[in-house]
């Protein structure tokens, strides 16, 4: 491991790991991935050595600055704060203020009652309804939020955290299935953004830990 170079614990389907992939490269920083399988060993996250990492036991975590930051929303504040450019959260507070409530309905009024533990607790059988229950609530209250905040992006025409954490969310959506075409702004925000570099060489089809099958 090469002295000073950020290290990212992720893993490739993690939609959490992936905001803070996007975040690192949109701001050029070069780092090392350390890939933790969620599945494999019953959980490479459940490790002793991760958890001395994050005792929450979930990806991701960046070690950066001499500091281990977990939570991606931290992380990617602490990114804002410490590399501002490109900037990621807008200037003007109202817009700043929006940009964080679109980041938090994902961060934590979606994405965490359709991860990979909360579907275990729920039992197969009924995880998927579950999940698309979870996300078209989410996308209900989200696609209103939108029509009024968006331009090219989520919040204006600047790319923010807010667009950081809808296309994870929205391939999650699709990986449950979910009907993303009854949500036009949202599909848009996608489409735009997914044309994105930084937004291409971070996702899960490209990166250290996908399997092979998986690839893009």
């Amino acid at each position: 491991v090469q002295q000073g170079k950020p290290i990212l614990y992720s893993y490739f389907q993690s939609s959490c790991s992936w905001r803070v992939r996007i975040a690192l490269a949109l701001k050029g920083i070069d780092y090392e991935t350390v890939p933790v399988n969620l599945v494999k060993d019953g959980g490479q996250q459940f490790s002793e050595e991760f958890q001395a990492l994050n005792p929450m036991k979930q990806v991701p975590a960046l070690k950066i600055d001499g500091l281990t930051i977990s939570q991606s929303l931290a992380i990617i504040e602490y990114l804002e704060e410490t590399r501002p450019t490109p900037r990621l959260l807008p200037q003007n507070p109202k817009q700043r203020a929006t940009v964080r409530m679109i980041s938090d309905l994902v961060a934590s009024g979606i994405q965490p009652l359709q991860n990979l533990s909360v579907l275990k607790q729920v039992g197969q059988e009924s995880g998927l309804a579950w999940a698309q229950k979870v996300i078209n609530t989410g996308f209900n209250a989200l696609e209103k939020i939108l029509q009024s905040t968006a331009g090219k992006y989520c919040v204006g025409d600047e790319v923010s955290m807010a667009d950081l954490c809808l296309v994870p969310q929205v391939a999650n959506a699709e990986r449950y299935k979910v009907e993303v075409t009854l949500y036009p702004t949202i599909s848009r925000i996608n489409k735009t953004l997914l044309a994105l570099e930084a937004f291409q060489v971070t996702h899960p089809c490209r990166q250290p830990d996908t399997p092979p099958e998986m690839r893009a």
